[in-house]
């Protein structure tokens, strides 16, 4: 033959896609992929198979790992020895499988990520749990196929008692595909599985109530729920699992103390990750950190520094490190002979199917051998009643063939009854045991009747099926390892900030900030302050607020809009620095400018939002009051909050629980007080009616305060020159809505016009900031309660300023701060007015603007 008649010439191009198809299916089927019924891939099913048929079981001692690995490689996988070591790790590792099937003995690797020791030094056995994998596999309830030389056969599946695949899961890659399954509890797996045996039609939600999420050999917390729901119904999911960590205190400073980490998570690569964020300083708070990890437990020690946060150090933890990191669920299987993508119930009834198809045939096998020992015994019956001739006919014969079918011929005996009775021993002669061949053939029926009833009734079937489910429960089953956080979603910007206490500031010009409440420290009455905000030489702090990180801020500008912001979402700065503009925080109008600002804790609390008010009160006196719950859900671009006329603007807004009393202060010292029932309740897009009389047009409202009747709180009030004082609720009598009310401060010209007013305690502390950016925080206490018609005493001296008061609020005070070195001054004429001047004879007048109806929602 020609040299070239022994070249075949083909396509290149269709060599290579068959060539790569083969190599491609070579490599799904037979070694990246398991098998949906027993969960294993080929290599993990040979060693296991391997290892029963050396006898190296949990019952025989341990056996060198190299012993192992040349069994499988020589008999059943040859491939290289280092992929089939690895497999008997990987299965004897218990952080890496939930229930590990074999037991090793010896340096078989750490979490730290440290390799096992050569398989020369280490020694394996089949765990217990292990060999139920293997329980009736030499009872023909699984098919063989040659192995890769046909010297010897391998089951193409195992007989597991335990849905494995489930409960230990698997990963792998093959060629276009993945897979990627989470390890769940046995206990969990196996009650899903017995409620899906007893009601096929069960749904995914009704299977979730019995496996309720993955179960990790790690621990750790599930952190979310939604993932999970998507992994169980869908077969894909991603869940997000954090370290369990407790905070420690010390004397001076607290300990983050980490037990468990996430499932295969390297803890040396994380403490290592956590370091260099310390050096890099993304993270701040930390200053120590020590693995204190031993055969007890893990336990990493993070030792913070004595004003570190310790929640907020640890979210910053599970947010920039594997502390917190995520299971991306693909349930992709081998489904007869091929890969799909499974959800939780496809996977119970690949398994259920499975458990009844090895059933079935060990029923069978077992039947088979039933009637095959009851075929002998009744020979054996038949000869022991007539052993006299029995023993004369085999006497008689020439030989044993001779005598097997005279037997056969006199008493109609098949070849394997004569056989056993010709090797019938003399001791089976005896009466007694006689006896016993008759209650093993009754016995044998017993067990044939039985047998034939799971063959015949297929609720005896499943019944079978359930006992053996639940015997493997009760031998192996145990508690979760990984618990549940069902209200976690995706992090939360609140998570990163601690709670505390803030002032807000806002300048005249609209600049805003927040600033940690500590910066202010209290100093007596009369102090001349220390210096506040940086601003232009026309701007001045204006508002002043005092409000908690976590709190919802409402800003109400003058022109009667709503916004929202978070105050951890507000600039933070020094009490000397200037903010940022408003207008960059939120979508305020050029000419419009922040009046008003309410904080509130959670806006979703509909039982808070529904059942309190937002009172409005402008420059021009109206009054108006609204639910809550119409302010509740944020919008972006704000919305209308009331409808000012034209000359007026909002100046206060106050939260109130619907049994509160409203008083109304203007500029000349007057102040009114009617119930908030007085005032009916409107919509967002309303007017409003008309709250106090004013004294001609140059007169205005500046405050606004609501008050319980029964408050032990008081009334504060303070002139633009420093003067103040606080009286009782009592001194100011009750009267209608819109009448002008009576005096709450004597104005004059050296007190300067009023020019706010709030509601006290002796708990709480002053923070007064005045136009050239001086701030006083002073103690409510160090102030005496005084009649309403007083002066008052001077709060801050602003004679050698030339300076006016800007913005008053109020704060609770701070019981371990120090207050500076006393600077006092001479307190103000205190000597009260006559008694028929301090009192407003026109108080009664109940002049009302006319109500403007509701409108509908303008939906801005």
């Amino acid at each position: 033959m020609l040299e070239e008649d022994r070249i075949l010439k083909i396509d290149i191009e269709n060599e290579m896609k068959s060539a790569y198809i083969d190599y491609s299916m070579s490599v799904i089927v037979s070694r990246a992929l398991p098998d949906v019924r027993d969960g294993l891939k080929p290599v993990q099913r040979r060693v296991l198979f391997g290892m029963n048929e050396m006898g190296n079981t949990s019952d025989h001692p341990h056996k060198k790992s190299a012993n192992c690995v040349g069994e499988v490689m020589g008999k059943y996988h040859p491939h290289g020895d280092s992929s089939i070591y690895g497999t008997v790790v990987r299965m004897a590792q218990p952080w890496a499988l939930r229930y590990t099937l074999v037991d090793g003995h010896g340096n078989f690797g750490s979490v730290d990520g440290d390799g096992p020791a050569a398989m020369r030094y280490t020694e394996v056995r089949l765990e217990r749990i292990g060999e139920e994998m293997l329980s009736d596999i030499d009872k023909e309830t699984v098919d063989f196929q040659p192995n890769y030389d046909n010297s010897r056969m391998e089951p193409t599946v195992l007989p597991t008692r335990i849905p494995n695949l489930l409960v230990n899961g698997t990963s792998g890659i093959a060629v276009g595909m993945a897979t990627n399954m989470p390890p769940h509890n046995l206990s969990e797996s196996i009650n899903a599985t017995i409620a899906l045996i007893d009601n096929p039609e069960l749904t995914i939600p009704e299977l979730m109530q019995y496996i309720t999420a993955p179960d990790f050999p790690t621990g750790g917390t599930i952190y979310g729920y939604n993932g999970v729901k998507d992994a169980f119904e869908t077969g894909r999911g991603r869940i997000v699992i954090r370290a369990k960590a407790d905070i420690e205190p010390h004397a001076n400073h607290e300990n983050i103390i980490v037990h468990e980490i996430p499932y295969n998570v390297n803890k040396a690569e994380l403490i290592k990750d956590i370091a260099e964020l310390v050096n890099e300083k993304k993270i701040d708070g930390i200053a120590d950190l020590n693995d204190e990890s031993d055969y007890k437990g893990m336990r990493i020690v993070i030792r913070l520094k004595s004003d570190a946060n310790a929640n907020v150090v640890l979210n910053k933890l599970y947010k920039l490190t594997q502390m917190q990191s995520s299971f991306s669920v693909n349930n992709v299987a081998i489904v007869n002979g091929r890969p799909k993508t499974l959800n939780l119930k496809q996977i119970l009834e690949a398994f259920i199917g499975h458990r009844h198809d090895v059933v079935i045939r060990r029923t069978r096998f077992e039947l088979r051998k039933a009637e095959e020992r009851a075929h002998i015994l009744k020979g054996l019956i038949i000869a022991s009643q007539n052993i006299d001739e029995v023993i004369r006919i085999i006497r008689g014969a020439d030989s044993v063939d001779d005598a097997r079918a005279q037997l056969s011929v006199r008493f109609e005996l098949s070849d394997a009854q004569t056989l056993a009775i010709v090797e019938m021993r003399l001791r089976n002669l005896a009466r007694l045991e006689q006896d016993k061949l008759h209650d093993q053939y009754a016995e044998i029926q017993q067990l044939i009747a039985r047998l034939n009833l799971i063959l015949n009734d297929e609720h005896e079937c499943r019944e079978l099926i359930k006992s053996e489910l639940i015997a493997i429960r009760d031998k192996y089953g145990d508690v979760r390892k990984t618990d549940i956080d069902y209200t976690a979603g995706d992090f939360n910007a609140e998570d990163f900030y601690a709670d505390d206490d803030m002032i807000i500031t806002i300048s005249h010009m609209g600049y805003i900030k927040r600033t940690p409440l500590s910066e202010f420290r209290a100093q007596n009455r009369g102090g001349v302050g220390s210096r506040g905000s940086d601003t232009r030489d026309e701007d001045f702090i204006e508002h002043i607020y005092p409000a908690s990180m976590h709190n919802y801020l409402l800003f109400f500008t003058k022109k009667g809009r709503c916004y929202w912001l978070k105050v951890y979402d507000l600039p933070e700065g020094a009490k000397n620095t200037k903010g940022r503009a408003i207008q960059n925080l939120l979508n305020i109008d050029s000419d419009d400018a922040v009046n008003a600002v309410i904080r509130i804790k959670k806006l979703d609390d509909k039982e808070f939002v529904s059942s309190h008010n937002l009172i409005f009160a402008t420059k021009r006196g109206v009054i108006k009051k609204t639910s809550l719950e119409a302010y509740s859900r944020p919008r972006a671009n704000g919305v209308n909050a009331i409808i000012i006329r034209e000359g007026d603007q909002l100046i206060g807004v106050e939260l109130t629980d619907g049994k509160s009393e409203i008083l109304l202060a203007n500029r000349n010292g007057r102040a009114i007080r009617f119930s908030e029932e007085k005032v009916r309740e409107m919509g967002r897009v309303s007017t409003g009616v008309r709250g106090m009389t004013l004294d001609g047009d140059e007169d205005e409202v500046v405050g606004m305060i609501c008050m319980n009747a029964d408050t032990l709180n008081n009334v504060m009030v303070i002139s633009e020159k420093g003067f103040g004082k606080r009286s009782p609720l009592a001194d100011y009598r009750v009267t209608n809505r819109g009448g002008k009310g009576v005096k709450t401060i004597n104005v004059t010209d050296k007190t300067g016009k009023l020019v706010a007013i709030d509601t006290v305690n002796d708990d709480n502390d002053l923070v007064i900031i005045n136009k050239s950016g001086i701030t006083l925080r002073i103690k409510v206490s160090d102030i005496r309660v005084q009649g309403r018609a007083t002066q008052g005493v001077r709060l801050i001296n602003l004679e050698k300023r030339n300076d006016e008061i800007a913005s008053v609020c109020c704060v609770d005070s701070d019981p371990e701060e120090e207050t500076d070195a006393d600077i006092l001054v001479d307190e103000a004429d205190q000597t009260p007015l006559p008694v028929d001047d301090a009192e407003e004879p026109q108080d009664e007048v109940d002049e009302v603007i006319d109500d403007e109806e509701e409108t509908a929602d303008d939906n801005l």
